[in-house]
């Protein structure tokens, strides 16, 4: 029995420090260089879909969302509409003035026409991509925000969610599609001040090294001026 109890407590040792280990996993991963890591390899077993388009609210364009197939080995599994034979078709979810999920681009086609136009060419992973409808109803601008993935910054051959998170804008088009946020830094949070015409937004930068962004780091404040014809991020120091 006493064995019995060892190799329990064992066993469960083995599996807190897995666990971890897992969690400390650093989002940076620096060359000799001290640069980030650029995408080493692509999964060529990657199947294409896209979700049935969506209108923002107050636009002329509809939204494809583009990503990959996801498949569930538990064929037992309850599947909604958009799940077949323990396959996922549905790469997005839609809540009228946002997109959410993990997908690579997103195509965009004005309301009178059958051509289709990506966001962008680059390897990415869109998380969010949110419409600034209270902007738009104040000042007739039309702009798009998005927290995505654009580097393999841990350099393990993939662009997901364990990689710097980074900001970026768009008009309602999808073009004008710019990062905000600056390389190596990650995105804690943003928000708009619609009396301003202005989003505020947080980032923190890794200034000891370490891979892993935590109380010892940089956290810096920027703001940008939508209401201008150029958006360029400003940055200010309210805690000095």
């Amino acid at each position: 029995m006493r064995k019995v109890l060892i190799a329990i407590i064992t066993l469960s040792s083995m599996f807190f420090v897995a666990c971890k280990e897992e969690q400390q996993k650093p989002k940076v991963i620096y060359d000799e260089a001290g640069a980030k890591g650029q995408v080493k390899k692509i999964d060529s077993t990657e199947i294409k879909v896209a979700d049935l388009p969506v209108q923002m609210e107050g636009t002329k364009y509809l939204i494809h969302p583009i990503g990959d197939i996801r498949v569930y080995d538990d064929s037992n599994r309850s599947y909604g509409s958009s799940r077949t034979n323990g396959v996922s078709y549905a790469i997005s979810n839609y809540n009228r003035f946002e997109i959410t999920g993990y997908f690579e681009n997103l195509k965009f086609q004005h309301v009178d026409s059958t051509a289709l136009r990506p966001l962008t060419d680059k390897k990415i992973q869109i998380q969010t991509a949110t419409y600034l409808n209270t902007l738009a109803a104040r000042y007739k601008k039309n702009v798009l925000l998005y927290t995505l993935v654009d580097a393999d910054t841990n350099q393990d051959g993939k662009v997901d969610v364990n990689d710097i998170k980074s900001l970026y804008i768009s008009d309602a088009s999808g073009r004008e599609f710019k990062k905000l946020s600056q390389d190596s830094q990650e995105l804690i949070d943003w928000n708009l001040i619609e009396a301003q015409g202005r989003i505020y937004f947080r980032t923190i930068e890794d200034i000891n090294k370490n891979g892993a962004f935590d109380k010892n780091d940089k956290v810096h404040y920027h703001y940008v001026d939508l209401l201008q014809d150029t958006w360029e991020p400003v940055t200010y120091e309210p805690v000095n």
